[in-house]
């Protein structure tokens, strides 16, 4: 079930989210939900980048012996 959300845009994010809705022929609601789920999915991207990074047991390499392990 949806859960129904209020919040508070700036006259200038309103208006670009008014317009893009025009032009896509989409409720403001629908942009906004998939603004999000593209962002949720970006974020826990960023999170296992973050944690690979963090991990000093994990090897890193450079481009070059990654183009060599690889054969790129």
């Amino acid at each position: 079930m949806a859960a129904p959300l209020s919040i508070r845009l700036s006259a200038e994010i309103e208006a670009e989210l008014e317009a893009v809705s025009k032009r896509l022929r989409r409720p403001k609601s629908f942009i906004i939900r998939s603004a999000l789920e593209q962002y949720f999915s970006e974020y826990a991207d960023y999170q296992i980048a973050l944690d690979r990074l963090n991990d000093k047991d994990d090897a890193v390499l450079t481009a070059a012996e990654f183009r060599k392990d690889y054969g790129v």
